[in-house]
């Protein structure tokens, strides 16, 4: 597998060509998000690892630019701040995933080998379910014509389930991706927050597109709630 690590700080560069050398991984290093992206750009990689402070262009931006080439190759984000801000920001910009510093190689590899499994996967601007829909990058939502607001906590929850429709995501998956660490949710946090958004999205409109699956979490109906007649 061709793996383009793209990280300005020698020490954590150096561990990271060594370390993916070792488990038998071809490796082409960038400093800078400009050669980044030029290199990323010309195709040739299986997944792009990818720090989030660069020199010139941010990881944000050269994802970001990257998926507005067209560009679907997996990208993993390396990020020193364990924030929700930074994650949403990523996936917003066409992230596949994301790891925090400092990480385990094993769990780096684990990663690797599942987007590389994946592989390139166009994804949609705007994320939809039958008529419900979300826009990331203006962080709007619609079920039909009928705008919907939501709260910061709520519309977390939705992207999240969105992303993924018709997988059943634990409470557990739904706290990590919508919820900083430092806020310590309460263990009813997540069934709190989808009643909510449920009463927005749903009840509203007579559909039930969040479905509790007992003992194990939510799903999101990949129909929105409106299965085809």
């Amino acid at each position: 597998m061709r793996v383009l690590v793209v990280e300005d700080e020698p020490k954590m560069a150096g561990l990271l060509r060594r370390g993916l050398t070792e488990e038998g991984y071809t490796v082409e290093m960038a400093t800078a998000g400009g050669p980044a992206l030029e290199w990323a750009r010309g195709g040739g990689f299986d997944v792009v690892v990818l720090d989030v402070m660069l020199p010139g262009l941010s990881g944000f931006e050269v994802c970001r630019r990257l998926r507005s080439h067209q560009v679907w190759v997996p990208v993993l984000m390396l990020t020193a701040r364990d924030g929700i801000r930074d994650r949403v920001t990523g996936l917003d910009g066409g992230a596949d995933d994301y790891l925090t510093k400092p990480f385990h190689l094993d769990e780096l590899l684990a990663r690797l080998r599942a987007l590389a499994r994946r592989g390139p996967v166009a994804r949609p601007t705007v994320l939809s379910a039958g008529d419900l829909r979300l826009d990331p990058a203006s962080r709007r939502c619609w079920r039909g014509h009928v705008e919907i607001e939501l709260t910061s906590k709520e519309y977390l929850l939705l992207e999240t389930l969105l992303r993924r429709p018709g997988a059943v995501l634990t409470r557990d998956v739904l706290v990590e991706h919508c919820w900083d660490f430092a806020e310590q949710p309460r263990s009813n946090v997540v069934d709190v927050h989808v009643r909510a958004l449920r009463e927005k999205i749903d009840r509203k409109f007579g559909v039930a597109a969040v479905e509790t699956v007992r003992g194990a979490g939510y799903r999101l109906r990949a129909d929105g709630g409106r299965p085809t007649p």
